[in-house]
This record gives C-alpha cells, sequence and structure tokens, in this order.
C-alpha cells in the first residue's frame, strides 16, 4: 500500500488565491481538445495577452481555435518539444492525453498509458523553464475499483485511491502521473497541483466518432433517432450505471481555483449529482420531447457500476460547488450537438447536388 501525503487542512492558508499577472505567458497543453479549448476561451476572454495553445492534430481538428492566442502543433510525448512548448512560460496547463469515453479507454490501454509521456516531459520542461505554476489534469478513474461496483455508491474521496486499483490502462497512467508532479514539487520545487475529473461535458466536445462520453453519446442517438423517425436508443451496460457528470463551465473555475491555491495534493473536481444512465435519457429525452424504446447492450463497454464526487474537502477548502444542474447543461450541450448533426447533413447534401467540374 502506497501512502498518501499528509494534509495541513488550514482552510485560511489553503484557500489563499494569488494575484494572476494577465501578462503571463500562459501554456495550455492539449489546447485542441475539449477542455483545453474552453479554457483558451476563457483566458483570452478574460484579459490574458500571452497565450499559447498546443496540440498534437492538425488545426483543423481542433475543437476551438482562437487567431488571437499563438498556437502550435507539437507531439507532447517527445521531450524536445516539450521545451519548445514551454518556452518562455509562466504558467503551464496540461490537459493533453490521448483519450476518450469508456468505449476508447477500455480498447486502448497501451495508448493511453503512453500519456504518461507527456506529463513526465512536461515535467522535466516546466522545472527547466522556471515556471510559477504547473496544473496537471488527473481523473476520477484513478480510484479504486472495488469501491465503485455498487450504482448506489458512497461518493469518492481523495483517499479512496489508496490502495490503490484504478482504471486499467487510463486510470494507472493518471495516478502515476500524480505522483510524478507530487515529488516534481518536493524534489525540485516545481509548483505543480492537480485535480481529479469527474466526466467533464459541453459544447465543443466529441460527440460520435468512439471517442465521445455518455452526456454527448446519449445527446447524438437521441437526436438521431428523433429525426430519422427510429425512436429506439442503444444502451451500453443495463443503464443502471451512475456517475456525476461536470458542466465545462462549472469545471474552469473550479480548475483555475485550485491552480492558484496552495493545495497540494490532489483533489476531486466534479459534481455531485448522481444519476444512472437510464436517468441521463429519461434527462435527454425531456430536452427533445420524445420516448425512446430501450435497448441494453450488455457486452459494451461501460465501465465500474457507479461513480460520484465527494466534494466535502473541495467545498472546505475553496467553497466551490458546481452551481450548473444536469438538466441544464445538458440542454445546452444538446442543442449544440443538435446544430452540428443538421449543419452537416445540409453540407453533405450541398456537396452530393453540386456537379463536379468537368
Amino acid at each position: 500500500m502506497v501512502s498518501t501525503p499528509s494534509r495541513d487542512t488550514t482552510p485560511a492558508r489553503l484557500a489563499k488565491i494569488e494575484p494572476v499577472d494577465k501578462r503571463d505567458k500562459v501554456v495550455v497543453c492539449g489546447g485542441g481538445g475539449f477542455i483545453g479549448g474552453h479554457l483558451v476561451a476563457e483566458l483570452l476572454h478574460n484579459g490574458h495577452t500571452d497565450v499559447r495553445a498546443v496540440d498534437i492534430k492538425p488545426f483543423d481538428q481542433w475543437y476551438q481555435h482562437f487567431d488571437e492566442a499563438e498556437n502550435q502543433i507539437l507531439d507532447l510525448q517527445l521531450l524536445d518539444n516539450c521545451h519548445e512548448a514551454l518556452e518562455g512560460a509562466d504558467v503551464v496547463y496540461n490537459l493533453a492525453a490521448d483519450m476518450g469515453g469508456m468505449g476508447f479507454i477500455e480498447n486502448n490501454k497501451a495508448l493511453c498509458m503512453l500519456s504518461v509521456l507527456i506529463n513526465t516531459h512536461l515535467c522535466v520542461a516546466a522545472r527547466e523553464a522556471g515556471v510559477k505554476r504547473f496544473f496537471y489534469a488527473s481523473s476520477a478513474c484513478v480510484y479504486n475499483a472495488d469501491k465503485q461496483r455498487d450504482p448506489n455508491v458512497t461518493a469518492l474521496k481523495e483517499a479512496d485511491a489508496y490502495p490503490a486499483m484504478p482504471e486499467d490502462g487510463y486510470g494507472w497512467e493518471k495516478l502515476f502521473s500524480e505522483r510524478m508532479c507530487r515529488h516534481f514539487r518536493e524534489d525540485f520545487g516545481l509548483q505543480a497541483r492537480s485535480c481529479r475529473f469527474h466526466n467533464v461535458y459541453g459544447p465543443h466536445g466529441t460527440y460520435d466518432g468512439g471517442r465521445e462520453k455518455a452526456p454527448a453519446a446519449i445527446c447524438r442517438k437521441v437526436i438521431q433517432a428523433k429525426r430519422s423517425g427510429n425512436l429506439s436508443i442503444e444502451i451500453w451496460g443495463d443503464g443502471h450505471q451512475t456517475r456525476s457528470f461536470m458542466y465545462i463551465t462549472d469545471c474552469l473555475k473550479g480548475m483555475q481555483n485550485i491552480l492558484w491555491s496552495d493545495i497540494l495534493d490532489p483533489i476531486n473536481l466534479g459534481s455531485s449529482e448522481l444519476v444512472s444512465i437510464n436517468q441521463l435519457v429519461d434527462i435527454v429525452e425531456k430536452i427533445a420531447g420524445v420516448t425512446l424504446k430501450r435497448s441494453y447492450n450488455l457486452s459494451a463497454p461501460k465501465g465500474v457500476n457507479g461513480r460520484n464526487s465527494d466534494n466535502t474537502l473541495i467545498q472546505s477548502l475553496l467553497g466551490w460547488e458546481p452551481n450548473t444542474r444536469l438538466a441544464d447543461g445538458l440542454e445546452k450541450t444538446y442543442r449544440w450537438i443538435y446544430d452540428q448533426i443538421v449543419g452537416s447533413d445540409a453540407t453533405c447534401k450541398l456537396q452530393n447536388a453540386t456537379p463536379s467540374a468537368t
């Protein structure tokens, strides 16, 4: 058993937020991804004048792209690229990883594990660059699987990550990288902070292709069923598995508060509003105004039976709690995905109707 470090829980000290200099060079690794794209948008909106977004994907595959930022295409598994990405950096957010929803991480364990190279090399580069703060995005997948076997799960506390038995592949990489950040802080003085995301969702995210997570997948399936007239939906698992889902704006506020706090150990960042997958479908059906016939694919990837975030610690230290109800966040997400699907279909029809040049 690996012990967790002792924690000074003096609220006045841990809740301290340092002043943010908006002239600092802020580097968002994974800036072409879902959370990274929203973070870049938020930083620019809040007046940050030197933002660098880095991602491995070509620009046309970035979820959001901003000309006001410095944009780089780099494979951050390589140490030399990490040095280039962090040149002159004051603040670093590491949101970069090869990941997706349960269908992806259960079938791509080695690819998920290789993300350990990203965080390791970024820690090395951040230390050498003398960054002020380094943020690592961990995941609730680090938690011991034995504590997640019942859909009526007891909300997971930070200490429940040990004794270690995380999600195979993806969860092990996240847990290892948490420790890497801890030891770079202890041994080299890198001011690293980390939080464990619990299912972040919202507009401008993946909704098809195999990497999407449950909220986006359910929205897409309901939209497609309604538009096609085939009023049925396939649900992975028996529908009784439970989760909590955090809207993207709540995520952004929480992670930035954690970065500038004195909270040294990984902390939960998620909603405590627990729902079953069946209840998730209920909500999206209500938004769409349809009722679908449900079938259950018991052989599909479904993850643990139950997972929820215990927010006691972050409430006591930072006064933080998500304020977006799941139904409200899902409605915004549903509308955005609907527009993407309708727009994509319209483009395809237009292209098919356009005569080719001779």
